[in-house]
Formats: C-alpha cells, structure tokens, sequence
C-alpha cells in the first residue's frame, strides 16, 4: 500500500520564520574613535589648539648692552562642524502583521552607519586640506604635504616602492622609515601614541614577514589571538576605509595629539511617532555634528601600499 502524501495527511503544516533580525556584514562603529583629541564645542566654528612658533636662543650683543626683545609668532588650528542625520520610519500596519520588532534593530544600524561617518571624516581630515589663522577673518587652507621620504630626507608620505624597485605593501622597512620620520621630526612617540591605521591586505603583508611573526626579533610575541595589534611601538588599526586608487592604498599613521575631533553633538537617537503621516509610523532619527583636523604637519603620515582588494564593501 503506498504511504499517503504528508500533505494529504496534514494540510495544516504551518511554516515559522525566525524572530531574530539581524544586521548585514558591515564594518560596526568607529574604529578610530578614542585614538585621537577630542573635545566639545558650540558655535560654526572653533580652534582646539593655539600654537607657538619655535625660537631660537641668542648670544647677547655686548656687555652691558640693550636687550632685543623677539616677539612670538603664532597661529590657530580651526574645525569646522559637519552634520550627519538619517530618519527610518516604521509602519505601524506592517509591524502589526509581523512579530518582529525592529526598532532596536533600527537604532544599531543607524549607530553603525554612523560610526563609520566618524571615520570617514576623520580620515579626510587627515589627508584633506585644513584650516589655520589667527581668527576667523585671516584663514589659510593648509593642504597635506606629499613630500616623499627617502632614506636621506624627511618626508610626509612614504612611497609605495620605497626601499625596493616595484611597488610594494606594508613591509617593515616602511614602518621603521615612519619611525624614523616621527623621531627626525621630534614626535615623542613613548608620550604620544602612535596609531597605523591599515587595510586587510596592509595586515595580511605584515603577518607574511618573519620580523613580525618570529619571537627571535622580538622581546615578546607581537601576534595576539593571531592578529597584530602592536607592532615598533605603533598601535595597529585594520579597516577598509582608506583611501584606495589604481591598485594603491593610501595607510593613515598619526600621533593622538596630531589629530583633532570636534564634537558638537554626539550622536544622538531618538525614537517617535510621526503623527502628521498615515498610520502614525514610528520614527528612528539619528543626528550627529561633528569636525576634524590635522594639528600640525609632522604628526600625521601617509604610507603607500600596493593592494588590489579594492575599496570598502559597506557603504
């Protein structure tokens, strides 16, 4: 006797769906937030730090002679706020056919979208043009200096075939000439942390050097759970933010103090119903004004990396 069709014995099978919404593969949050200054403001604008010129001591001029008063010269770093914001609305007839809910779903990937804001932000500033000037009225645009350094001279961008004769990626004898340049320009690193900021490849280059990876060139193990995290001194930082063009990755190095974040309003959520539109949907709204800005050349690097992965895949 042939056995009867499950659907002809049970017609009433049901089909059950998940509760769980869950956020799509994404870079989450900042990951360069609390690695640089960061300070509140309000106003259009705002100067984090007032800076001194260097100066110079002098022999006095003779015996008993006038003293030559020298007058300082100084300038501002100025940043500016950029305002970010996104609203999500929830239907109240669609959430009444569903069980799930959304909203708290809703608010985590605004805040991820958000945080990455941050970093993008962070990062134009770093490699963008900023302002300085005494005030407002006297700003100069201060655009970032792509001198090469070589094994003789200081520079603020290290090539992406420095010391070899194609394009390379992130080798050690790139950080160790960042090194160099950051003492030759008096950055104290042991008091001013240093953060590489790199991509996948950047990481994936270093973890194939034996410098790296092998104790015997190291006092302790630089790998941790496999990753490397600090390495000469420099925290390490892997993102897929960077900028990236014909197969190059341009990697971020920076002192804290070389870098700025000006925060006008710290990202905000809020949760509301929209009573003005049909169904009176729910609001997510998310806002954020923020700004960034070099401090000072000297403190912020660029280091060239050959990388064919391409750029982010989040948006």
């Amino acid at each position: 006797m042939a056995e009867p069709t499950s659907q002809g014995l049970f017609p009433l099978f049901t089909t059950q769906f998940s509760t769980l919404l869950e956020l799509k593969l994404q870079q989450m949050g900042s990951l360069l937030r609390g690695k640089l200054d960061e300070r509140g403001y309000v106003g259009k604008m705002a100067s984090p730090v007032q800076q001194l010129n260097a100066t110079a001591a002098r022999a006095p001029t003779g015996r008993y002679a006038a003293l030559q008063p020298d007058d300082n010269a100084f300038t501002r770093r100025w940043v500016f706020p950029l305002e970010r914001e996104k609203a999500q609305l929830i239907d109240t007839f669609d959430e009444l056919q569903t069980i799930v809910d959304p909203k708290s779903q809703y608010v985590e990937n605004a805040a991820m979208a958000f945080g990455r804001a941050m970093d993008d932000i962070i990062i134009q500033a770093a490699f963008g043009t900023n302002q300085t000037g005494q005030d407002a009225g006297s700003l100069t645009g201060e655009t970032f200096n792509t001198a090469l350094t070589t094994a003789s001279t200081p520079g603020f961008r290290i090539d992406v075939a420095f010391d070899a004769s194609v394009n390379t990626g992130l080798t050690v004898t790139k950080l160790i000439e960042l090194r160099r340049n950051l003492r030759h320009y008096h950055v104290d690193i042991e008091r001013d942390p240093v953060t590489i900021v790199i991509g996948s490849q950047q990481e994936a280059d270093l973890l194939k050097q034996v410098q790296v990876v092998s104790t015997e060139f190291n006092d302790k193990p630089v790998l941790v759970d496999g990753m490397v995290k600090r390495f000469l001194g420099f925290d390490i930082c892997v993102l897929e933010r960077l900028p990236f063009a014909s197969n190059i990755r341009q990697c971020l190095a920076f002192a804290k103090s070389g870098m700025h974040m000006g925060i006008w309003r710290d990202m905000l959520n809020r949760v509301d119903i929209r009573h003005d539109l049909s169904s009176q949907p729910f609001q997510v709204y998310t806002q954020m004004m923020i700004g960034a800005t070099r401090t000072q050349p000297g403190k912020v690097f660029q280091i060239m990396c050959a990388d064919s992965t391409g750029g982010d895949i989040t948006p």
